[in-house]
């Protein structure tokens, strides 16, 4: 004798087997009937539209005004950095030529010294030639030893009568005197030249100044 319990309890089993396996399904179909406004709030169609309204006027001013923005604030600092690096390059060109300048007096200035001496006495070679050939041929090698020194940063001092007496670079060997007051502390004659290298005498120009007396002081009668 079958026992009638036995497939009735089969029956009350296995239905449920399936809804087990697939409970996800159960639990998402559960929340939907407790709150069935979440789809429709997720997926509102205001949502959508509100959404796809503001974004792209957003995107679009962006789009319009960070580009050229960034492009002006691009350009100025580019001209903030090649001012700087311009003026930074002339600075730094200047102190070059300042420093090899400095160099080049220190390294070649005994060398001037020497050439200065050896022009004075060409010079004097020349003022007292017995003949105009010879006169010619020491102011020629005078004026070759001249360009040696002023490519080495060297000038010579050579006053001319009336120029006015500089202290810096001159020294009175000798004081001629004069009546007139706008003569006075002017170059009467040139003694012996003087040498300068990179604007420092070396070799004050030896001259003969003037200075002025009244009248009364050379014995007028009064």
């Amino acid at each position: 004798m079958t026992d009638p319990v036995a497939p009735q309890a089969e029956d009350h089993t296995n239905p449920l087997a399936p809804q087990a396996e697939d409970g996800t399904a159960a639990a998402q179909h559960s929340a939907n009937r407790t709150n069935p406004w979440a789809q429709q709030t997720t997926d509102s169609p205001r949502t959508r539209q509100a959404d796809d309204s503001t974004v792209p006027v957003a995107q679009q001013a962006d789009d319009h005004t960070d580009p050229l923005t960034q492009l002006v604030e691009r350009v100025e600092d580019l001209s903030r950095v090649i001012a700087r690096q311009a003026a930074t390059i002339e600075r730094l060109a200047d102190e070059a030529k300042a420093r090899d300048r400095r160099d080049r007096a220190g390294a070649d200035l005994p060398l001037v010294v020497e050439l200065f001496a050896l022009h004075t006495d060409t010079a004097a070679c020349a003022t007292t030639a017995e003949s105009p050939r010879e006169r010619t041929a020491f102011e020629a090698i005078a004026a070759r030893i001249e360009r040696l020194i002023v490519a080495r940063n060297g000038t010579l001092i050579t006053p001319r009568p009336n120029d006015a007496f500089d202290s810096l670079t001159m020294e009175a060997a000798d004081v001629a005197k004069t009546d007139d007051p706008d003569s006075d502390r002017t170059i009467e004659s040139l003694v012996q030249t003087g040498l300068t290298v990179s604007g420092r005498s070396v070799r004050p120009a030896s001259v003969v100044v003037r200075r002025y007396q009244p009248s009364a002081a050379r014995g007028v009668p009064r």
